[in-house]
């Protein structure tokens, strides 16, 4: 594991370092992506002066980016459904949980969040479980596991969730509107498929070629999507990067992830979005439909096939922009969930699922 510091510097032989007493003591979980980026948002509604913050995270170049001048530990990669990485994580939590007193531990998942919270429910932190917007309508498959735990307190960000162990506290996607633009033309586009490595997404990309402008200038960036006679191909960039080439395009294509629909939101773009099926072997399950569906409802998208695509969908995006107006949106307080929920009464002894112990 790697741990840094504020300034950038390793922790000399994985210890913590130690920090002055504060008002909060707070452990940040996410995985990279879209739960990284969900939590960041989250953290900067919900964030106080003096607070002490620890976030773990994987390391790439957008927990680097994102995370930049801020307190933070790299644990390995863990994959969907990858329970072996999850064990190992778990030896480093405990070394985590054991060494410091935490007041609280927020999590936006997701596998990441299998080794920390029932742990951390277990020593006594008020343990917050924060279910992506990625699942519109049932909880995840981590959200079922940590459903089952004692001691971790719930959060949806859809109102309409009918289970009741589950507390509705917004949406990341809360404060952004969509408004008409300037007469739709495409010059310039971008296409973002995530950066998924297992799973590729090669019907939308042929689709996409067949009906982008031929004089447009695209930008592709294509994940684990293996094209080698693509102009203009990448298989990752920066998140800066990525967003100020959203900002400059006429219009973004992209798969239905939270994390990108949130960037080129972020940048002002109504996306197209094209949710990956399990179907076709593009994901492990179907929860991108859920994403892509919430954003049309809300105006923020156009949704489309990746194999029926057309440029009537790119038009009509072109044709719209968004705007973040800063409303209010996903929040909690971590430290009080009094104000939230009634405490969980069952016991917490046994507060570790099965799959992970």
């Amino acid at each position: 594991m790697t741990i840094t510091h504020r300034e950038g510097t390793a922790a000399p032989g994985g210890v913590l370092p130690a920090t002055p007493p504060s008002s909060h003591r707070i452990l940040y979980v996410a995985s990279t992506g879209g739960h990284l980026l969900e939590l960041h948002r989250l953290n900067a509604r919900m964030r106080r002066p003096g607070d002490e913050e620890l976030w773990v995270t994987f390391r790439d170049a957008q927990s680097e980016e994102l995370l930049d001048g801020r307190t933070t530990l790299y644990v390995p990669r863990i994959e969907p459904r990858d329970m072996l990485n999850v064990l190992r994580v778990l030896r480093i939590a405990r070394c985590v949980l054991n060494r410091q007193h935490f007041d609280a531990v927020v999590s936006t998942g997701s596998g990441v969040a299998l080794p920390f919270l029932p742990l951390a429910a277990r020593m006594g932190a008020q343990t917050h479980y924060v279910e992506s917007a990625a699942r519109a309508h049932s909880p995840s498959l981590t959200g079922r596991l940590l459903a089952a735990v004692p001691g971790i307190y719930l959060h949806a960000q859809y109102a309409d969730w009918k289970d009741p162990r589950w507390h509705f506290v917004g949406s990341v996607f809360d404060g952004f509107v969509a408004q008409r633009s300037a007469q739709p033309s495409i010059r310039r586009a971008v296409v973002t498929l995530g950066t998924m490595r297992n799973y590729t997404f090669d019907r939308a990309v042929t689709r996409l070629r067949k009906i982008l402008p031929a004089a447009a200038e695209v930008l592709w960036q294509v994940g684990g999507t293996r094209v080698p006679d693509l102009p203009g191909g990448l298989d990752y960039l920066a998140p800066r990067e990525l967003e100020r080439a959203m900002r400059e395009a006429d219009v973004v294509i992209a798969h239905a992830g939270v994390g990108t629909a949130l960037t080129a939101l972020s940048a002002g773009k109504c996306p197209v979005l094209l949710p990956r099926r399990k179907m076709h072997g593009e994901h492990v399950d179907d929860h991108q439909l859920d994403i892509a569906a919430a954003l049309a409802d809300r105006g923020l998208a156009v949704v489309a096939d990746a194999g029926e695509v057309s440029l009537e969908h790119l038009m009509q995006a072109a044709g719209r922009s968004t705007r973040d107006t800063g409303g209010q949106g996903l929040r909690l307080d971590p430290v009080k969930p009094g104000l939230l929920m009634p405490r969980p009464s069952a016991p917490v002894a046994d507060s570790v699922p099965s799959a992970v112990r």
